[in-house]
Order: C-alpha cells, then sequence, then structure tokens
C-alpha cells in the first residue's frame, strides 16, 4: 500500500470516526451518517490499495 493513500484511508477513516461521535453527542442524525460515510469510504480505500498489494507480489 502506497503511504501516501494509506494515510489517506486513515485520515478519512479518523475524521469519520470524529464526526459520527460528534453528529450522535448532539444529536444529529446527518452529521453521524456523514462520519459513517467518511469510514467507509477510507475503508474502501484501504480495501482497493491491499488488493493492489496483493496483486504486486
Amino acid at each position: 500500500m502506497s503511504a501516501g493513500e494509506k494515510a489517506k484511508a486513515t485520515t478519512e477513516q479518523a475524521k469519520g470516526k470524529a464526526k459520527e461521535a460528534l453528529g450522535r453527542a448532539v444529536g444529529n442524525e446527518r452529521l453521524e451518517a456523514e462520519g459513517k460515510r467518511d469510514q467507509t469510504k477510507g475503508d474502501a480505500r484501504a480495501a482497493k490499495e491491499k488488493a493492489k498489494d496483493a496483486f504486486k507480489n
């Protein structure tokens, strides 16, 4: 996994977790859903990079 893409995936996942927690804390369902979406994007990016690495070897 390239370092840049791994960092982007980790950042998206962390940002998503923070948004989700904040949304839950203040009762904002839209912010909570947005956080879950960001986490999913980060997970997908990480999975894509892992798959690319698997085919390299």
